[in-house]
């Protein structure tokens, strides 16, 4: 894995969700991307029970990415994170005395991995309870591990099939402009999910449910 950013695209004007995500696929298979099969990334949550402190109840994150397919991530809310076996969401139905699945919470975003040369695309469409909320897009560059030596080329190709709606540099980079990306576990990657599903939440449903 290379450096990657996810990011949050407006539908287009009076577009549903599965339209403007058609608009994309378009886009993307007119520069040359093929298609290479789905992807998956979800999130549940959980909220700690028993709080006897008073202080307010720290939020659990469950994350499933189909990349990874044999491990999760847990973020704990303002950290610390780890990253598990798939078996952690038998541990969590374990640990219900302690921590309570938000029912309903649930986040999800499903659609097409597309290859271009040396960039990775992933388009989807972000539901909760069935109902469609918006639209990710994470891109990856391969060969780099550096988000320093190679953010202005990935924003050049994003502008290319998403015009003026490019994002800012992630901030998940802003803390190591020079350092180096965190593939191997993805924790990087699913941070920025995290923080585009917790936007989504407080959003009103889209029209163009794609269940």
């Amino acid at each position: 894995m290379g450096v990657t950013c996810v990011c949050q695209v407006p539908l287009a004007e009076g577009k549903s969700v599965q339209q403007t995500i058609d608009i994309l696929h378009k886009k993307l298979e007119q520069l040359g991307a093929v298609k290479q099969g789905n992807f998956t990334v979800d999130c549940e949550t959980y909220h700690a029970t028993g709080n006897a402190s008073g202080q307010p109840t720290k939020l659990l994150y469950v994350m499933h990415n189909s990349e990874t397919p044999l491990s999760c991530l847990a973020l704990f809310e303002g950290g610390p994170c780890l990253t598990a076996d798939g078996n952690f969401d038998v541990l969590m139905i374990k640990l219900k005395s302690h921590f309570q699945n938000a029912k309903g919470h649930k986040v999800e975003s499903r659609g097409s991995r597309y290859r271009y040369c040396d960039f990775l695309i992933k388009v989807g469409a972000v539901t909760m309870s069935s109902s469609a909320r918006g639209i990710s897009v994470e891109l990856e560059y391969c060969p780099c591990v550096v988000p320093g030596d190679c953010w202005n080329l990935m924003k050049e190709f994003m502008q290319s099939f998403l015009g003026p709606s490019i994002p800012e540099l992630p901030s998940v980079f802003a803390t190591k402009p020079e350092g180096l990306y965190a593939p191997a576990d993805c924790v990087d990657t699913m941070t920025q999910y995290l923080e585009l599903f917790s936007k989504v939440r407080k959003q009103q449903v889209l029209p163009g449910t794609t269940r």
